[in-house]
């Protein structure tokens, strides 16, 4: 007998949308814990953040690398679908720019851990490049179009040159704490406006 007309798909399909958000908090929760503490962070401290039982965590990632792995992913799908979205609601494409910059930055924490947990599957994590080239390519591209185009800042500027000036500029963060790898990006950011 049907409930309300819906059926038992109905319940089914409740359950997975429930599970795919649980899902997304307790990735959001391992990557706000990785970017404050390293891939290495303990799992209880990823378990208290998300609000869930170690179990729970190892339920769906049996190994650090399982997690590890499927944060980048994560990151990777955050950060592509930002960039329209913060076009769509900032001020300015330069304002969407920088807020996009800054999720970039957070991403590149996290992935400063990748390597040294696929160390013995490389052609997984060169997978997992290519699909970070893929999808955020384009949207750093979009954005500085955009901002190129309301005169914000200076054109010819290349996309993947931008992303690995980021990358290089956090790349000092791993070895001294001192480093302020998100003050040296926001000067570069700041950097690319249009001389007045």
């Amino acid at each position: 007998m049907e409930d309300s007309g819906r059926g038992t798909g109905g319940a089914a399909g409740s359950r997975r949308k429930d599970a795919r958000r649980n899902e997304r908090a307790l990735l959001d929760a391992a990557a706000a814990v990785f970017v404050a503490s390293g891939v290495d962070a303990p799992v209880r401290d990823i378990a208290a953040r998300a609000g869930v039982g170690m179990g729970t965590i190892y339920r769906h990632f049996p190994t650090r690398a399982d997690l590890v792995i499927a944060v980048y992913r994560h990151q990777i799908d955050a950060c592509a679908e930002a960039g329209p979205a913060l076009l769509a609601t900032s001020p300015t494409p330069h304002a969407a720019l920088e807020r996009w910059v800054d999720l970039f930055v957070d991403f590149l924490v996290t992935k400063r851990g990748l390597a040294a947990a696929l160390r013995t599957d490389s052609a997984q994590f060169e997978t997992l490049h290519a699909s970070f080239l893929d999808r955020l390519l384009p949207v750093c591209a979009r954005l500085l179009d955009a901002a190129t185009a309301s005169g914000e800042i200076r054109s010819g500027l290349d996309a993947l040159h931008l992303m690995r000036g980021i990358g290089n500029l956090c790349i000092g963060a791993d070895s001294d704490p001192d480093y302020d790898a998100r003050r040296l990006v926001t000067l570069l950011v700041a950097g690319l406006r249009r001389p007045v």
